[in-house]
């Protein structure tokens, strides 16, 4: 553990250029197809939201000639820049000193690393990069059972060419069983994958209070598996029918994903409040740890994620200190993109997880 100004460089290469760092790092953040997903109340992930009926995405990144752009996507999405694929366990995030002092900046935060849902707000101090960096996230590989629990608060969340009569595995949850064979099949990582079913009563799909539902199976599967460390709620986003979200990564075409946190934080009549009866005790390491992850993602496959989403409620990630909700893709894309896509993903986890 080298210190450096008082910032601890074990994860990173300290001789990474300044100029690559940045275009890897902190404008790959910035590029994203920013089309945030709808949450009426807490029982919803998964659909567009507009402000005032306007969509208000934006693109960010770099063109063929590196030149910074910014432009709406309600243009078609012809000029999405390809990127070189990078799939090694040992490229670790890449960061410099300046990069470092962009992301201690909070209107930078808010313009080009997350989407900041308009009924909350992200306050000085919730993200804290130095703490957060030095954060260890690494799962104990030598103790027995599963180390990872994948579930699906929303488990019917389907895909352009899914066939609903063919089962739950023609959608969301069909993507996590794809992600557990590659985490313990390539990377050792055994997971555990729950098929709970919580959008659905009486044999009706019902969103609402899925995340009530789901609560006390998940608490049960984590009691009778105290070997379990990290906690991801996977889901589909929804979107306009005119974007795809999607990022060529090894000649494959993948849906990009989303890392998605909630804040427990309110703006009502103009004024921010917690919401106490959502209290979420893990929700700074919950923040890292979606921090650590988008920037692995940024160093690893630049453009594969879009801006880390931050919500007003609690969802499902009170429950554990490494928790992720992950949306992945949207309606519009296919399911060989969605399946294409848990490849870079397993290595972002495992980068993180398992990093020395």
């Amino acid at each position: 553990m080298a210190g450096h100004g008082g910032f601890q460089y074990q994860r990173f290469i300290k001789n990474f250029a300044a100029t690559t760092a940045i275009t890897t790092v902190l404008a790959a953040a910035a590029y994203c197809f920013a089309v945030p997903p709808h949450t009426n109340g807490m029982a919803m992930v998964g659909q567009t939201i507009s402000e005032n009926d306007e969509e208000t995405e934006a693109v960010f990144g770099f063109d063929d000639n590196n030149h910074f752009f910014e432009q709406s996507i309600i243009e078609k999405q012809s000029s999405e820049p390809e990127t070189e694929f990078i799939h090694s366990l040992e490229n670790k995030i890449n960061i410099t000193s300046d990069d470092l002092e962009k992301l201690k900046d909070l209107d930078y935060l808010k313009s080009k690393f997350y989407i900041v849902d308009k009924r909350t707000d992200l306050l000085e101090g919730d993200v804290m990069p130095e703490e957060f960096l030095n954060m260890d996230f690494k799962i104990d590989t030598e103790k027995k059972g599963p180390k990872v629990l994948i579930f699906h608060t929303h488990s019917h969340e389907m895909f352009a060419d899914s066939d609903p009569s063919k089962g739950m595995n023609e959608g969301i949850y069909g993507a996590g069983e794809r992600l557990k064979d590659i985490l313990e099949n390539e990377y050792g990582i055994e997971v555990y994958h729950h098929d709970g079913q919580y959008d659905v009563v009486n044999g009706k799909g019902q969103i609402l209070g899925a995340y009530e539902r789901m609560e006390p199976d998940i608490r049960r599967i984590l009691k009778e598996n105290p070997s379990i460390e990290v906690v991801i709620d996977m889901h589909r986003d929804g979107v306009r029918e005119d974007v795809h979200l999607v990022q060529e990564v090894g000649g494959k075409q993948c849906a990009q994903i989303m890392f998605f946190n909630g804040l427990c934080r309110l703006n009502e009549d103009g004024v921010l409040e917690n919401i106490e009866s959502l209290p979420n005790t893990y929700l700074k390491e919950n923040l890292a740890f979606s921090f650590n992850m988008q920037l692995m993602a940024n160093s690893m496959y630049p453009n594969f994620t879009r801006r880390v989403y931050l919500s007003a409620y609690r969802y499902s990630l009170h429950m554990m200190p490494k928790s992720l909700l992950i949306e992945v893709g949207a309606q519009t894309n296919t399911k060989q993109e969605i399946y294409n896509s848990m490849e870079p993903l397993a290595d972002i986890l495992a980068g993180v997880l398992l990093e020395e």
